[in-house]
Formats: structure tokens, C-alpha cells, sequence
């Protein structure tokens, strides 16, 4: 197996802020606009943000800079990568798997990503057409509806992912670059226009109670753990995304800070999102509780009955789909990356051959939600009985292979390279603070993240 076709990576970011963009619309995604909000209110409102932001600084930050690291280090996409790092440290070559891991899960990940982002693009249409004049106690059947038409789900589906694949295979200057210096601070004003709509139109008192007031007695080992896995899968580490954008780092931006700077606007948007939606619904008398539903029934239902509906309501489902665009973009890049490295493969073409298998496995995804939603392919095995193609293709990559990828990097950056090639990379400021970094990705990160992994298995 030869490292790669190319001696080296020839793409680079334009600049810092560059990157720091292209990271955060990784990070930010759909699942930032509603389950955040929803995990905060239901585990304690603002205690379980002090808890959140500690597992942020003490796992998903640590955890960062080590992928990032990673990339830069290892200068091409992530197998590639890891086993020109391992063979710099003088580590077995095997460590690439790791790499092919992560590669892997985001693949997969964007296969059904753009399915459920396809959603987004119908709800633009039905929102602009004022959900065809149906009233607040109907229009939650359009979702419905939406789920069981199986042409429907694989137009929008096609759509997205198109879209998606013209940026990547336009190149990260000219296609990555370019729609993130767009959609990034487009996303940032339309959140902060939703947010002073919801100030409007909708009880923003309650909003920050349910996100903020502090109840500690909801505060149990159960909740640590569910901010541990929020802080990991937000911030979208182990997918090997970050590992890719890392490896278009020039030398002279810091990683440290700019994992600081990623994480912490990623928490931002998260909250945001959360005095955006929450006193939209307790305006309405709706349930905040409604979890995916949040978006596709409960919101719905405010914006017929409110004034400004069509406007706003199709404004939130373009601020939902230009996140979902960031981020899909994002974890189709590193197996594109790996077939120029790896075969010389032009990228156009790489993105035809692997955005049509993407689409293709995403097929599976749309009839699990109608023509094949009780079909279980492994009914013969107890946990996995009641678990379609989609709920399958979930667990085993978000729930599983990511934290043991998570767990693997850590280990490797703790403990199999050497600490002063660590300290000459990270500029930390301070042989404390690196300290400090070297005991968490060692200790605190690995276990946190293997305490998740049990309690998910």
C-alpha cells in the first residue's frame, strides 16, 4: 500500500477565518437548531448548560485539537493521514483503520444526512405557500404525509445532495470557501432576525426561563452523560471531517485557538437557536418536548397562526437548510480528498462516483420511513430486533464507531506520540495549559467518552 499519489497536500485555506468558518458550519447542523435547546430544557436548564460547557472544555475541545493535529500533522485525508502520523511517531501502520473508520462514518452519515435535510427544502416550499391554507390543528398531518410519499422524500433527497456535491467538487477555494463565506453569516443573520421575531411574535420570558433558570436536582449521573455525548457529536469530531479541514490548515493559525474559537460558536449558535424556537412555542401553547417533531409539526403550527408566518416560516427552514448545507458539505469531503490522494482521482469525479453511491445507500433511508419501515434486517438478533435500515445505519455509526473512533484518536495523541512533538505543534502559551491538554486527552476525554458508549450499549 503506498501512502498517496501526491506527495502532499496541495490545498490550504485562504486564510484563518477562513477555516474557522468552514468548521463551524461542520459543526453547526440541524441537530444544534433543535435537540440542544430541547436536551437543555429537559435536564436542567441552565445547570445542565455549566455542565454542558465543562464537558465542551474538559472532552469535545481536548478531543479537537487532537484531530486537528491529526490533519495538519499528517498534511492529506483521514487514513492517509493517520498512518503518515503513526509512521512519524514510529507506531504501527495499522493505525490507519482509525482514519478509514471515521472516513467511513461520515460517508455513511451524509447518506441519511440528506435525506433528513431534504425535509428542510420541502418545508421552504410549504412554508411560502402558507402550508397550503391549513389551520394549526391540521398542518402537523403534512409531515405525515411527507414521510409516507417515498417520491417525494427521493426528489428532495436528490436535490440536496446535488447541491451539496457541485460545491465539493468545485474545490475547497473556489466551491468550500465560497459557500461558507455565504451561508455561514447568512445563517449567523437570519438566526438573530428569527430571534427578534420570536422577541415579537412570541414569549421570550419563558424562552430563557426553560433555557437558563438553573435546577439543580435534575442535575444525576444520567444528565453528565448526556452532556458528555452532546458535547462530543456536536462539535462533530471522529467523523473525520475535522481531521480533513485540519490537514488545509496553513502553519501559522493556531489550533488550540481555533478549536476554542469552533467549540465556543458552536455552543452560541446552539443557545441561539433556543431563544429562536422555545418562546415561539410557549407563545402558542405548544410542546416543547416534542423532540424531532419540534421542527416538523410543533413550529408549523405557530406559523399558521401567527402573523408574519410565511415570511418567517419559510425564512426558518432556509436557516435550517443553509446549516444542513455546511455540514454535509463538510462530511462529504474527506472520501473525495482520499480519492485524489490515494488514486489520482479528479475530484469531479470522485464526487460523481461517491455522490451517487451516497444517494443510492440514502434510498435506504427514505423507505424506512414508508415502503420499508418494518423491515428489520437483523430481527434475528435481540438488540437489534426492532431497528430498520435507518435506525441500523444510526447506531452503528453515531452510536458506536464514533466514540471508539473518539477514544482510539485520543489514545493515540495521549499516549503513543511524543509530548514534546505535541508541545513544538500546539501553540498553548504555557508549558501549564499543555499539561493540563496532555491530562485530559490521556485520562479524562477517553473515559468520559467510554462512560457514553456503555450507557448507549
Amino acid at each position: 500500500m503506498t501512502l498517496a499519489v501526491s506527495t502532499g497536500q496541495k490545498h490550504t485555506w485562504s486564510s484563518g477565518l477562513t477555516f474557522i468558518l468552514a468548521a463551524v458550519g461542520a459543526a453547526v447542523g440541524l441537530g444544534n437548531i433543535w435537540k440542544f435547546p430541547f436536551v437543555v430544557g429537559v435536564s436542567g436548564g441552565g445547570a445542565f448548560v455549566l455542565v454542558y460547557l465543562a464537558c465542551v472544555a474538559f472532552v469535545a475541545v481536548p478531543i479537537l485539537i487532537a484531530e486537528l493535529w491529526i490533519g495538519r500533522r499528517g498534511d492529506h485525508s483521514p487514513p492517509l493521514a493517520m498512518r503518515a502520523v503513526a509512521e512519524k511517531a514510529g507506531r504501527s501502520k495499522l493505525w490507519f483503520i482509525v482514519g478509514w473508520v471515521a472516513m467511513l462514518v461520515g460517508y455513511l452519515i451524509a447518506t441519511y444526512y440528506s435525506v433528513i435535510a431534504g425535509w428542510t427544502l420541502a418545508y421552504i416550499v410549504k412554508a411560502a405557500n402558507g402550508f397550503g391554507g391549513a389551520s394549526p390543528a391540521t398542518v402537523t398531518q403534512q409531515f405525515d404525509e411527507l414521510l409516507a410519499d417515498p417520491l417525494t422524500l427521493t426528489i428532495w433527497h436528490t436535490v440536496f445532495i446535488t447541491a451539496a456535491l457541485i460545491i465539493v467538487g468545485r474545490g475547497l477555494r473556489d466551491g468550500i470557501e465560497r459557500a461558507v463565506k455565504f451561508l455561514m453569516p447568512a445563517l449567523f443573520v437570519m438566526l438573530l432576525v428569527m430571534i427578534g421575531y420570536a422577541a415579537v411574535e412570541g414569549d421570550m420570558r419563558a424562552g430563557i426561563d426553560f433555557l437558563f433558570s438553573a435546577d439543580f436536582s435534575k442535575i444525576d449521573g444520567t444528565t453528565v452523560l448526556t452532556a458528555i455525548g452532546q458535547a462530543f457529536f456536536s462539535i462533530s469530531v471522529a467523523m473525520g471531517l475535522i481531521m480533513t479541514y485540519g490537514s488545509y490548515v496553513p502553519k501559522e493559525v493556531s489550533l488550540t485557538k481555533s478549536a476554542l474559537i469552533i467549540a465556543g460558536a458552536d455552543t452560541l449558535v446552539a443557545l441561539l437557536a433556543g431563544l429562536m424556537i422555545f418562546p415561539l412555542v410557549f407563545a402558542n401553547g405548544l410542546d416543547p418536548a416534542d423532540g424531532a417533531g419540534l421542527i416538523f409539526r410543533t413550529l408549523p403550527t405557530a406559523f399558521v397562526g401567527m402573523s408574519g408566518g410565511v415570511v418567517f416560516g419559510t425564512l426558518f427552514f432556509v436557516l435550517l437548510a443553509f446549516a444542513a448545507v455546511t455540514s454535509i458539505i463538510a462530511i462529504i469531503e474527506p472520501i473525495v480528498a482520499y480519492a485524489e490522494n490515494k488514486w489520482g482521482m479528479r475530484r469531479r469525479n470522485g464526487c460523481i462516483v461517491f455522490g451517487v453511491l451516497a444517494w443510492a445507500i440514502g434510498l435506504a433511508t427514505v423507505f424506512s420511513f414508508n415502503l420499508l419501515e418494518d423491515f428489520t434486517p437483523l430481527s434475528a438478533l435481540r438488540p437489534f430486533a426492532d431497528m430498520n435500515m435507518f435506525a441500523l445505519i444510526d447506531y452503528f455509526t453515531a452510536n458506536l464507531l464514533m466514540p471508539l473512533g473518539g477514544i482510539a484518536m485520543a489514545i493515540f495523541v495521549g499516549w503513543l506520540v511524543k509530548p514534546q512533538v505535541l508541545a513544538e505543534d500546539l501553540s498553548f502559551g504555557s508549558p501549564a495549559l499543555f499539561q493540563v491538554w496532555l491530562w485530559m486527552i490521556r485520562i479524562v476525554a477517553p473515559l468520559a467518552i467510554l462512560g457514553v458508549l456503555l450507557s448507549i450499549l
